[in-house]
């Protein structure tokens, strides 16, 4: 089977391949006929609900600037799938993904293995960083942790537990506890999981880590992002970084990279206060608050009820009490009343999108569903460019799926 990248995005996104199926058993039949890649370089391990890929994507970027050769996967993608398979901030080559792809598909469809699309990119994500000899590969979950694709390395240096809240409640439990269950499957016996006292699943990942001779790393709360002079900063040690990212909840996420690279230090790898320093200040994430400040848009995938908590508390600090105009659009099974609660003011104007999804949620239902004083109007895709054109500050938000198609027109 020999597929070109056009190929593989339809295989991959077709019936047969995009869907959800929890377990490890498919891709470790795999994965064992490749050798277990996953199990020949050092791997630290990133579950949670909110934030994982801040955290991800600014430890990996320190660990490049440092000198090493990191690997980084991520999901969703925003618009190519190239976008979730990184080494050294670099996306993995159209050509070649596809060879990986091919032959991945190849060896399952020989062995009567039926893989999901996300098994499928986990797997070509760990044979491509092995193939590569990257030094370290940061690996975000995709959904829960225990039964997610990624929990299948042996050689993982440590574990990270971002913030934890209801999502995916259809797949992961309806409370918190149920959830971060799931999330501490990720942790391995006799290791070490980092996570901040804070979280909300904290005494349940305890539970489980001490169950599992684990050595829990616990984040000092005393990190703080800082606004000044139209910049932000990172407060740590009582020095300033200078750093990319926006968002008021950023210091949790940030004393969960710095606390990893105090671990890293102690692993003798070595880390420069410069790499620290120019890792903060020019990390990348995006669509989560990312800020384009010349055409004054926010754009933030907020697609569960504490990131929208979260957005709106930011554009509040940032922004105060002015005026917003939304892009929204949601899926149908995210809990997009108790958002709509969080996120909104009745004066702000809002243009619901409906995105080319199967799982989107059209504006009439949406409409009908939120009860509360709002301004809410459709707009179609022909619009949306005289909306962004606007001096007023503008929120893209919502599922990422919706923001990923923006981007791909380039009207922003």
């Amino acid at each position: 089977m020999n597929l070109t990248y056009k190929q593989t995005e339809e295989l991959l996104q077709s019936q047969g391949k995009f869907y959800i199926k929890l377990g490890l058993e498919r891709i470790k039949i795999i994965l064992s006929l490749l050798d277990n890649p996953q199990n020949k370089i050092k791997i630290i391990h990133i579950a949670g609900t909110n934030g994982k890929g801040s955290v991800s994507s600014v430890l990996a970027n320190i660990l490049t600037i440092a000198g090493y050769k990191t690997g980084l996967y991520t999901s969703p993608h925003l618009i190519k799938y190239t976008e979730r398979i990184k080494i050294n901030n670099k996306d993995i080559q159209e050509d070649i993904f596809a060879e990986y792809i091919s032959e991945i598909c190849s060896l399952a469809d020989k062995n009567n293995v039926e893989l999901t699309e996300f098994e499928i990119l986990t797997i070509c994500a760990y044979k491509y960083f092995y193939d590569n000899k990257v030094d370290i590969a940061v690996i975000e979950t995709g959904l829960g942790g225990r039964f997610d694709a990624t929990n299948t390395s042996d050689n993982k240096l440590f574990s990270i537990i971002t913030s934890i809240s209801l999502d995916h409640t259809d797949r992961l439990g309806s409370a918190i506890k149920e959830i971060a269950f799931e999330k501490a499957g990720i942790i391995n016996n006799n290791s070490k999981v980092i996570i901040s006292k804070e979280n909300k699943g904290f005494k349940t990942i305890e539970e489980i880590a001490n169950k599992k001779n684990t050595e829990i790393i616990c984040t000092d709360n005393k990190i703080k992002t800082i606004y000044k002079n139209n910049q932000n900063y990172i407060l740590y040690n009582n020095k300033e970084y200078e750093f990319s990212l926006f968002g008021s909840y950023q210091n949790k996420n940030m004393a969960l990279v710095i606390k990893a690279i105090e671990k890293l230090k102690e692993e003798n790898i070595l880390i420069s206060e410069k790499a620290i320093e120019e890792g903060f200040k020019t990390a990348k994430w995006r669509a989560r608050l990312e800020y384009i400040k010349d055409k004054n848009i926010i754009i933030d995938g907020a697609h569960n009820p504490d990131a929208a908590k979260e957005l709106r508390k930011s554009l509040d600090y940032y922004f105060g009490n002015e005026k917003r105009i939304f892009i929204y659009s949601t899926l149908k099974t995210k809990d997009y009343k108790t958002i709509a609660k969080e996120l909104f003011r009745e004066k702000d104007e809002i243009f619901y999108y409906e995105f080319n999804n199967k799982n989107a949620l059209s504006y009439n239902d949406y409409k009908k569903e939120i009860q509360e004083k709002l301004n809410i109007r459709k707009i179609e895709l022909k619009d949306i460019n005289k909306i962004l054109e606007q001096d007023t500050l503008k929120v893209i938000s919502g599922s990422l799926y919706m923001i990923g198609e923006i981007y791909s027109l380039e009207i922003i």
